[in-house]
């Protein structure tokens, strides 16, 4: 395991970045709802009055002046945008760092197999996005004790796990991509994010594009949709799954078999 350990030593900083500013933003979010709640009229009016945008961010499956109906239309937009696109940044420049870092010649000469260094990178990847979302978690559970609320911690407890499927398979397909790459890549893994995001908002505000929550993650991680129903999207996240097998089956068969530079 002395590629998995060597990929979470090298990733830690940026961990704890991301970790950190995230779990900042979750910790605002939570602790200006008793402000917001005061004026709940007003913004669902307003919300109501938003036509598509309501829908596209599920401002009309929920009440935002309960707490887990704020929690699920605000914070799920933070984590969603900025958990994804950390996940699909460590997922595409799994593989490609080596070559455009010119070191790969140095990792491969060592007795370990093409597949084991793919998989322990992988396992790497899935490792930090774990420990990002319990450390988000447990801010947003203190958070909410801190204010007085007492949130449904099962359903809390599904919505973050949603954004977990949904990070691992960003990584996944990611990773997969990483394979056929020799360059940088990291500005493929911020676009495969917002991409997948940006159709989910698509197929959330136009009914005849709502397949397309079939295609992008966040399809099962409409946090307003989890809320209302206290169950996830489990056919969805079946379906990721494959989609995630089938984008690392291609990186590895690619991996396996590539010219490294």
């Amino acid at each position: 395991m002395t590629v998995f350990k060597h990929e979470m030593k090298q990733g830690k900083i940026s961990l704890i970045i991301w970790t950190g500013a995230i779990a900042f933003l979750f910790l605002t979010c939570v602790l200006i709802y008793p402000e917001m709640r005061g004026s709940v009229d007003e913004l669902n009016e307003m919300f109501a009055s938003m036509g598509n945008f309501t829908q596209a961010f599920g401002m009309d499956k929920v009440n935002i002046g309960e707490f887990m109906g704020f929690y699920a239309v605000e914070c799920g937009e933070i984590l969603g945008l900025g958990g994804g696109i950390f996940a699909a940044m460590l997922g595409v420049a799994s593989l490609s760092k080596e070559e455009r870092g010119r070191t790969a010649e140095f990792l491969l000469t060592h007795p370990v197999s093409r597949v084991s260094v793919a998989v322990q990178k992988l396992l790497a990847c899935v490792v930090q996005i774990i420990i990002m979302n319990a450390a988000i978690f447990a801010v947003t559970a203190v958070s909410a004790i801190a204010i007085g609320e007492e949130p449904d911690f099962k359903i809390l407890a599904l919505f973050h796990l949603a954004y977990v499927f949904l990070q691992i398979e960003l990584a996944a397909v990611t990773f997969g991509i990483s394979a056929f790459l020799r360059g940088g890549a990291i500005g493929i893994g911020i676009g495969a994010a917002a991409l997948m995001y940006f159709l989910s908002l698509v197929s959330n505000m136009v009914e005849s594009a709502e397949f397309l929550k079939y295609i992008t993650p966040f399809g099962y991680t409409d946090g307003a949709q989890i809320v209302s129903d206290g169950a996830l999207e489990w056919k969805l996240i079946a379906l990721g799954a494959v989609y995630s097998a089938a984008a690392i089956t291609c990186g590895l068969i690619k991996y396996t078999k590539k010219d490294i530079a």
